[in-house]
């Protein structure tokens, strides 16, 4: 399976085509160089293209985007352990463990959720930055910086993220470069919303993002005292995660669904 020729694009957080977070998705052998895998990331141009790695008893795993490699990703995760189930590389009752640089992530089949445990973001209150409403539309309530240089903006309501209209330039100049925006649900079946800003590693808006919820998770569940969740990126394809607080850890689950698989020429 691991011939470095096949690619599958996966629509990631959906139960249809054309709705989450499509991700490209390479099970390979180890030769590609961090070169090609970012060539093909460009070529791919999706917010993230996965190369997976089989090993003896897990799976290592990479993450680029078109311009560089990041250390997690949920959805390309999620794309991965649905490609991985699809081949019969481990049945439906068989944990999936990959390994990232972004830390060692269990994958197991819950009927037809996929279930990703991830690690939990610590999170830091600090100030809102004086030019944050000109950049991106709206004054936070609270504003806090997490893992992998994530900034968490808290908006009163779901309109102020529904509306948001970023500048994306002036966000990587006022170091606002990976920002979630998020805010509870307007709707009672929803706890919370979120859109994600990423345009210093070349997403200037992700459709659904996984690893968000590493620090989406802990916070509105002290907000809203609950440790299951159910949230909506409101993003224009938009996608639906579950989450939850188990363990220290974070709990996510969703659906994914194989659009097509391409052989390559080179």
């Amino acid at each position: 399976m691991t011939n470095n020729k096949t690619i599958y694009q996966v629509d990631a957080f959906a139960n249809v085509a054309f709705q989450g977070n499509p991700a490209g998705v390479m099970l390979v052998d180890g030769s590609l160089s961090d070169e090609w895998m970012q060539n093909m990331a460009l070529e791919m141009n999706l917010s993230e293209t996965a190369f997976v790695i089989p090993k003896e008893d897990s799976f290592d795993i990479r993450y680029f985007t078109p311009t560089t490699e990041i250390p997690l990703c949920g959805h390309a995760t999620l794309a991965s352990a649905h490609i991985i189930y699809q081949l019969g590389l481990k049945d439906e009752n068989e944990t999936i463990h990959f390994k990232a640089k972004g830390g060692n992530l269990t994958i197991t089949k819950e009927e037809d959720f996929i279930v990703m445990t991830f690690p939990k973001y610590p999170l830091t209150k600090t100030k809102i930055p004086k030019n944050f409403k000109s950049s991106v539309g709206f004054q936070p309530v609270e504003i806090y910086s997490s893992s992998n240089n994530w900034i968490v903006a808290v908006a009163k309501n779901q309109n102020e993220i529904e509306q948001s209209n970023p500048n994306f330039e002036a966000l990587k100049t006022n170091g606002l470069g990976h920002l979630m925006v998020s805010s509870e649900g307007k709707e009672s079946n929803i706890d919370f919303v979120v859109r994600c800003f990423a345009p210093a590693s070349g997403i200037n808006e992700d459709p659904v993002t996984g690893s968000a919820y590493c620090a989406l998770t802990p916070l509105w569940s002290q907000k809203l005292q609950k440790t299951e969740m159910f949230s909506l990126q409101v993003s224009e394809r938009g996608g639906e995660v579950k989450t939850s607080l188990k363990n220290n850890k974070v709990e996510i689950k969703g659906k994914a669904i194989t659009v097509f698989e391409a052989k390559l020429k080179l």
